[in-house]
């Protein structure tokens, strides 16, 4: 504990109080696992690997945030999450939103993780074609993901539906890979110079 920077103990206390606070009553117990499952298996990832791969406080404060929109996703199901419902209110919206919001958070965090990894683990340098790499990537996250819902469909039947959550949009899948890919290129757009700033502060490692 001592040797781990502030912001990894900041992020674990959050993400302890997030997970009681989302798993004490969900709307549906299953559900709650499969929303949560990442951040389960991230923080003894991050506290296994702090000392070795150090990552950038701004990396570690948007899977932070990451982790706190899938808690309170899996507390209510996406469809269900009461801001979503006061954005839907405000925009004349035909659905709660907060699905929408969860899958621009699976593009914009990963891509400032995955972009961190590329440049300290490899050659690369920050460029034009680092960019469209880490774009894609992100993109692949997405549809493995939607791979995954396909699957607990498939195995689960009617039991998916919450897991799902498409509200009965039929190009559902189609918006969450667009969401993702909006996500990813705003935060390369917006995060890339403070990004850079940040990873120079930090030891080298690997080929890069």
């Amino acid at each position: 504990m001592r040797s781990a920077p502030p912001t990894l103990i900041i992020l674990t206390i959050a993400w302890l109080l997030g997970l009681i606070a989302s798993g004490w009553m969900p709307y549906d117990r299953a559900t709650w696992w499969m929303e949560v499952a990442p951040a389960l298996i991230a923080l003894p990832v991050l506290w296994a690997t702090h000392r070795a791969f150090p990552l950038t406080m701004l990396a570690l404060v948007l899977i932070g945030l990451h982790g706190l929109v899938l808690m309170l996703g899996g507390a209510y199901t996406y469809a269900r999450v009461p801001i979503g419902f006061e954005v839907q209110d405000w925009l004349g919206l035909a659905r709660n939103p907060y699905d929408r919001f969860g899958h621009f958070m699976q593009g914009f965090v990963p891509a400032i993780v995955l972009r961190e990894l590329l440049l300290r683990l490899s050659a690369l340098r920050p460029c034009w074609l680092c960019a469209v790499l880490v774009v894609a990537c992100c993109l692949a996250v997405s549809a493995a993901y939607e791979l995954v819902e396909f699957g607990a469909a498939m195995a689960l039947g009617q039991g998916a539906d919450e897991f799902l959550g498409t509200q009965g949009d039929p190009w559902d899948t189609q918006w969450d890979m667009l969401m993702c890919l909006i996500g990813a290129i705003t935060a390369l757009a917006l995060l890339t110079r403070l990004h850079d700033g940040q990873m120079r502060g930090l030891p080298s490692t690997g080929a890069g």
